[in-house]
């Protein structure tokens, strides 16, 4: 796009008003391409004694494939170094007990198998020869042994059907388990320790090496949770089923002394893990051990045989803390930045992956006297290019409830002056905006729209009651959220209320397509992987657990699902609305897409239904990505007037 010589000279001044080191780029400069250009980090490893630290570096898109390889920093020489790299992906670093060994999977050779490299040097070596592929790996704790889950084969008769397309599969039933496997360091050899009907995702050893804990199911239903706390003999493969909390929960953790496991669930009732809990391994009741803190649970590592570290969610920020098994927790002082994967580093320090909006992603470690300090600069060109900062942007909605909220201005922004505003609604709903980077947003704000992020009720990072408050609610209060957001940047002068927009994905999407069915104040509406018809949602999605919880089930609850679906309101539509749509996608399918925009077409409302071949509820391939980000800019210009030229 062009831009008019009157607002080049709005963003050369604005450029201007920044600091040093965002001059190298202007906020016109600021495409699609640029947003995607960024490395995302993750799965920080620690070694025994503190001083490497492993991490994963994941590249921007390139075709239909993100490069993944594996980084250490070394503490003493302060410089971190590519340690694992290849064509393909190498991901889940694990140290050795002695430090000696980095073992992690790759596919380099095609599919993912375990390799192990000395840290010292040389060339990784391939050790199985899985035909599942490897999944979750994990030493035990003498370094002699290394557990990983693997899915079993496709048996040779399948395979053979499937290339004479005789491909029919019973749902449920042809699903392959994942099974526990040991491979030996010494002797190299690998043998099975689970067969089915078990199936296991996360897995940690106890202390001693004679067992594993793990997460198992030994039923496929789609229906229920199924899953459990089961130990494994690590010599006989003998299962043992323990506890089976109450509703989703994860984050398998062992205590030192192995009397406890750790794990992260809902408090009492809930659609997604929250609280941290602790259960002794001998047998006893669940402790809920951040009941008080009453926030989202994000990570959690074992300091000690008594001491947790955790990372919780609270509004736009997470923070880092210290709990201890009787409950009380030591919240560390906040941090420049938004960290995830706090991990302990030894002697009191805290690794972690710290960005913020106008920080990009890196390695940072806090140290015992509370200082923080960034260690790589792998995102390094991101601090030569032109970013929106968010501001406080909070208000008061209908009830008189305060709505966390934050606001990017446009570039060039001068206070008292009325611009678009485009509404942006975050997934979940149990999710929320935090202080990091978006990227429909950037651009956006880039272009002359003011972005307002809402953490409207449903949202998680402020308490469960908040998350319950959306509960069989949907377009309800959540939605005189979104207004009341709109009424208040329109009270404070900065959004025209002739230049209104609202856009979002999955649950986002959803609420743009109820938006549309239920008022004509906006412009221009963008529905990504939404929702439309909740019922039919519920009967043909991947699963609907989660679903659930909101609402119950069609079968007995049929009216509240056809309250709360946007396509019971069709008619009322007026807004144009572009569908965002991967044709592959499990979560939200197709048919909620197509259905919302057969109703516009029929009642002749401006639409465009953009399907991405292969895609999943995520877009990941390059061109897809590109094309998407462009529409969004294209299609609320086209109907806001806002384009620059």
């Amino acid at each position: 796009m062009t831009h008019s010589l009157t607002v080049a000279r709005r963003l050369l001044a604005t450029v201007l008003a920044f600091p040093a080191g965002l001059l190298a780029q202007r906020p016109a400069d600021i495409t699609p391409s640029v947003v995607l250009d960024r490395h995302t980090l993750g799965d920080i490893q620690v070694d025994r004694v503190g001083q490497r630290i492993a991490f994963t570096v994941t590249g921007p898109p390139k075709g239909d494939f993100r490069d993944t390889d594996i980084w250490v920093y070394d503490r003493a020489r302060q410089e971190a170094r590519r340690f694992a790299s290849s064509p393909k992906s190498d991901a889940s670093p694990r140290w050795s007990p002695d430090g000696a060994t980095l073992a992690f999977v790759s596919d380099r050779g095609g599919s993912r198998q375990l390799y192990l490299m000395a840290t010292a040097g040389g060339e990784a070596q391939v050790v199985t020869e899985q035909k599942g592929g490897v999944g979750n790996i994990a030493w035990s704790p003498d370094g002699s042994r290394i557990a990983f889950t693997g899915r079993d084969p496709v048996p040779a008769e399948e395979e053979a059907g499937i290339k004479e397309k005789k491909d029919a599969r019973v749902v449920e039933r042809n699903v392959r388990p994942e099974r526990l496997w040991i491979f030996d360091v010494g002797s190299r050899s690998t043998k099975s320790l689970t067969a089915a009907p078990w199936s296991l995702s996360e897995i940690a050893w106890a202390p001693d090496g004679s067992r594993l804990f793990a997460i198992a199911s030994d039923e496929v239903n789609a229906e229920k949770e199924t899953e459990r706390f089961v130990e494994v003999s690590a010599d006989s493969g003998l299962v043992r089923p323990l506890q089976q909390p109450k509703g989703p929960f994860g984050g398998l953790g062992v205590s030192p002394d192995g009397r406890w496991l750790s794990y992260t669930a809902a408090p009492v009732d809930g659609p997604s893990p929250h609280d941290l809990f602790v259960i002794p391994v001998d047998g006893g009741e669940p402790r809920n051990l951040t009941r008080a803190l009453d926030r989202p649970i994000s990570s959690v590592s074992w300091i000690d045989a008594r001491t947790i570290a955790i990372a919780f969610d609270e509004g736009f920020s997470t923070r880092l803390a210290r709990v201890s098994l009787d409950g009380r927790v030591d919240t560390l002082p906040a941090l420049p930045v938004l960290p995830s994967g706090g991990t302990p580093a030894g002697g009191g320090a805290v690794a972690f992956i710290g960005q913020s909006t106008i920080e990009a992603p890196e390695l940072w470690l806090r140290d015992a006297s509370g200082n923080a300090q960034r260690l790589t600069s792998i995102n390094g060109r991101w601090r030569e290019r032109w970013v929106g900062a968010t501001e406080p942007a909070s208000f008061k909605s209908f009830d008189g409830k305060t709505i966390d909220a934050r606001i990017i201005k446009p570039a060039g922004y001068r206070e008292g002056t009325r611009v678009p505003l485009a509404v942006l609604v975050h997934g979940g709903p149990t999710g929320r905006w935090a202080d990091r980077y978006e990227n429909w947003g950037q651009l956006l704000a880039a272009r002359g729209y003011a972005v307002l992020y809402p953490n409207i009720r449903g949202s998680s990072g402020y308490g469960h009651a908040f998350i319950e408050s959306n509960r069989a609610d949907w377009g309800g209060g959540d939605f005189k959220d979104v207004m009341a957001g709109v009424d208040a940047m329109v009270a404070r002068g900065i959004a025209d209320s002739t230049k209104l927009v609202i856009g979002g994905w999955s649950y986002g999407g959803y609420m743009s397509a109820w938006a549309v069915t239920q008022t004509n104040r906006f412009k221009a509406a963008i529905n990504g992987a939404g929702l439309s018809d909740l019922a039919s949602e519920y009967g043909t999605e991947a699963s609907a657990i989660y679903d659930r919880w909101f609402f119950g089930t069609p079968y007995e609850n049929l009216k509240e699902f056809i309250e709360s679906s946007p396509i019971t309101y069709i008619k009322q539509a007026r807004t144009p609305t572009l569908i965002l749509q991967g044709e592959a996608d499990p979560t939200d399918p197709i048919g909620q897409a197509q259905q919302f925009y057969r109703g516009l077409r029929h009642y002749e409302v401006p639409v465009e239904f953009i399907v991405y071949p292969r895609e999943g509820h995520g877009i990941r391939e390059e061109q897809h990505q590109l094309d998407l980000l462009g529409r969004v800019i294209e299609w609320f210009d086209r109907w806001t007037g806002a384009s620059v030229k």
